[in-house]
């Protein structure tokens, strides 16, 4: 379970409770995040809904470095959903809406 003022920032909604489960691909290569809100409620539907929406569409990458790659990404159009938050000092973390609505997340691993 995360919540606390790193996920509100990070996602740009207030009091988040939510559950997260990253899977490994065979190959130890990649990996799947799956997560579950459980507050707030979703009020909205996408394009412009929020993060805890079910079923929006959504998907992360890990980068070298996210303020660049955030740089990049605004000056194609994409509008940071959040803020940029790291989780201690293990992730930089933030996500970024593009022109048709799909949420990009951005991870760069600090350790």
């Amino acid at each position: 379970t995360v919540e606390g003022e790193w996920v509100d920032q990070l996602v740009g909604l207030d009091g988040v409770r939510a559950d997260i489960a990253v899977v490994r691909t065979p190959d130890g290569h990649g990996r799947v995040e799956l997560s579950t809100f459980h507050t707030p409620v979703a009020t909205r539907i996408a394009p412009r809904a929020p993060m805890n929406t079910p079923g929006i569409p959504r998907l992360t990458f890990v980068v070298d470095a996210v303020d660049d790659v955030l740089d990049r990404l605004r000056a194609h159009g994409a509008e940071l959903v959040g803020e940029v938050a790291q989780y201690g000092d293990i992730h930089q973390y933030c996500f970024v809406r593009g022109p048709d609505g799909i949420i990009i997340g951005l991870v760069e691993e600090l350790r």
